[in-house]
Order: C-alpha cells, then sequence, then structure tokens
C-alpha cells in the first residue's frame, strides 16, 4: 500500500500542469506520468528487479515519453489539432477549481491503477513467468502499433489537411492509436494475472484496465462524430466506415456513435 501511495503522489505531481492548461491533466499529464512511474518502480524495487519486470518499466517510460512529446509537439505545431480541440474539447476556463481538483486526482489514480501490475509483481516478489512474457511481448506490440498509427496520421494530414485517413494500419481498423493503446494495457494486466495477491490487487489492477479500454472506445466515438460531420456527405468515406472496423479488427463493429454511455 506504502509504494501504491508513493506513485500516487508522483502522478499527482506530475499531472498537475493540467492546471496550467486543462487537457493537459489527461494528455501531457497522462504520457508523463505513466513514464515517470516506469522510473519510480525501478527505483523503488531496484533490488528485486527481474529482466521481464526492467523491461516492462523501460516500455513504460518509452511509452509515456513518447506520447508525451507526440502529443506536446502536435498540440503547438498544428494549427487545425488546435482548432479541434477549440470546438470540441472543453478548456477549463468555466470550470470550477473542485472539479479541476476532483479530475487531478481522478486521472492520477487511473495511472497508478494501469501501471499497478508491474508493482505488484515486484512487491509480491513474482518471478518472470509465462504470463509476465507474454504481456511484455502485448506492450512491446501495442506500443508500437500506437507510433506507426500516429506517425501514419501525421505524414497523411500533411498531404491530405482535408481527407480521412485510410491508409496503412487504417485500413485495419479506423483507430489503430486506440488499438495499441488497447493492446498495451492488455498486456500490462497480463503480466501480472499470476501474481495478484487478494481482493484489493484485482480490484485495482482490473479498474485500471476496464477503465482505460472505456475510455479508448469513448473516444474512438468521438473520433467517428467529428469525421461523420467533416466527411459524412463524402461517398468515400461512407464506404470505408462501412468495410472498416472502428476499434478491434476482424470484428464487425463499424459504428458505436449510438452508445451515447461512452462518453471520455
Amino acid at each position: 500500500m506504502t509504494n501504491l501511495l508513493i506513485l500516487f503522489a508522483l502522478a499527482l505531481i506530475v499531472s498537475s500542469i493540467g492546471f496550467k492548461n486543462f487537457i493537459w491533466f489527461i494528455s501531457l499529464g497522462y504520457g508523463f506520468s505513466v513514464a515517470a512511474i516506469g522510473v519510480a518502480i525501478m527505483v523503488l524495487f531496484w533490488h528485486q528487479l527481474t529482466p521481464a519486470t526492467v523491461i516492462m518499466c523501460c516500455l513504460f517510460i518509452v511509452y509515456g515519453c513518447r506520447l508525451g512529446l507526440y502529443l506536446l509537439v502536435r498540440e503547438v505545431k498544428s494549427a487545425s489539432y488546435k482548432k479541434t480541440l477549440k470546438g470540441e474539447i472543453k478548456d477549463g476556463s468555466t470550470m470550477s477549481f473542485g472539479v479541476k481538483v476532483a479530475i487531478w486526482v481522478t486521472c492520477a489514480l487511473l495511472y497508478v491503477c494501469e501501471t499497478s501490475p508491474v508493482l505488484f509483481r515486484l512487491g509480491n516478489g513474482g518471478p518472470d513467468d509465462v504470463c509476465s512474457i507474454v504481456g511484455l511481448v502485448l506492450m512491446v506490440c501495442g506500443i508500437a502499433l500506437e507510433a506507426a498509427a500516429d506517425a501514419t496520421k501525421s505524414r497523411f494530414k500533411k498531404q491530405h489537411p482535408r481527407r480521412f485517413c485510410d491508409v496503412g494500419l487504417f485500413r485495419l481498423v479506423r483507430c489503430p492509436n486506440y488499438l495499441g493503446e488497447v493492446i498495451t494495457w492488455t498486456g500490462a494486466f497480463v503480466s501480472g494475472i499470476t501474481i495478484y495477491s487478494g481482493p484489493l490487487q484485482w480490484v485495482v489492477a482490473l479498474a485500471g484496465y476496464v477503465c482505460i479500454v472505456y475510455i479508448m472506445f469513448g473516444g474512438a466515438r468521438r473520433l467517428e462524430i467529428r469525421q461523420n460531420k467533416n466527411y459524412g456527405a463524402d461517398p468515400e468515406y461512407q464506404a470505408y466506415v462501412k468495410s472498416v472496423p472502428i476499434l478491434i479488427p476482424f470484428i464487425p463493429l463499424y459504428s458505436v456513435e449510438k452508445y451515447k454511455w461512452l462518453v471520455s
């Protein structure tokens, strides 16, 4: 419990940048909190680290720094992204301080829950096993997929700023970056399945996993609504959305717009 509180305090410190810009609670604060947690876990358990847990902690660092820097560069350089944010996401200017604090604390707690499987494996003295290796491989695949999807879309939008992206990984699913996120955190959760001890650890790890999957589906819904507004009259777009799943490959789920409970 003490180590969970340490990581929670660290996530609070890093994600507090959201008080400067509200969206940073869930963007820059997210990425850099995960990276900081990866470093902290290695420091807290430096004498108990195993090859798999070292790699997973390094993956947290790589994942968090890549995501944080990508979002920072996009926000600074992309005029279209700023326009999207202005019209779609609240800037927090009318939000009370109490609500901001609640969101800040909730976000920090989520980031700790997502990364907790590695903490629990080390805290429980669990050796490297099949679950840790499978989880590690899934994390590598997820991070690589998300990075490739972000790079593909960035290149495509520079050349075709007014067209929906339907090349490369976007032919597999319409939100491959969100799919990469889901795979990454599936790997983190799976890595701890054989070592969770007691109901609390299961609840913490499962809460982090379920919440991030829910958030990714909510993000996919938000993107779908925006794209329908921007490209809905385009016959090519209509053909694309009717043939390419929105988030999970090979599963014929082509739309989540009607699921209003998916709010993120």
